[in-house]
């Protein structure tokens, strides 16, 4: 498993933009696939977008295409989301995940190492 610390949410208006970082810790970074997920108050967790081992494969839910943008920096063992068009809906603490895995698994309950979260609250 590897250790996951969030940073970068906050309060933004709608049509804002904010930048969600993720630190691993750990060993063997490159060999996780890395997801981003979100809760909203009341819902369930649900998949934002994830990033295959070497970056070049990337999934996104139809809620944020075109809107954010995953990335990651295996020489820095860092997965990043940036977030554009922020919309209320988009409201929710956001949580960085890893699972060791091939392909990018779009479902929760299959990733071992998640994050604390980090609140992401967009006024309209």
């Amino acid at each position: 498993q590897v250790q996951l610390v969030e940073s970068g949410g906050g309060l933004v208006q709608a049509g804002g933009s904010l930048r969600l970082s993720c630190a691993a810790s750990g060993r063997a970074f490159w060999s996780y696939v890395m997801g981003w997920f979100r809760q909203a108050p009341g819902k369930e967790r649900e998949f934002v977008a994830g990033i295959s081992r070497s970056g070049g494969s990337l999934l996104y839910a139809d809620s944020v295409k075109g809107r954010f943008t995953i990335s990651r920096d295996n020489a820095k063992n860092t997965v990043a989301l940036q977030m554009s068009s922020l919309k209320p809906g988009d409201t929710a603490v956001y949580y960085c995940a890893a699972v060791a895995s091939i392909t990018i698994i779009p479902t929760s309950d299959k990733y071992d190492s998640w994050g604390q979260g980090t609140q992401v609250t967009v006024s309209s």
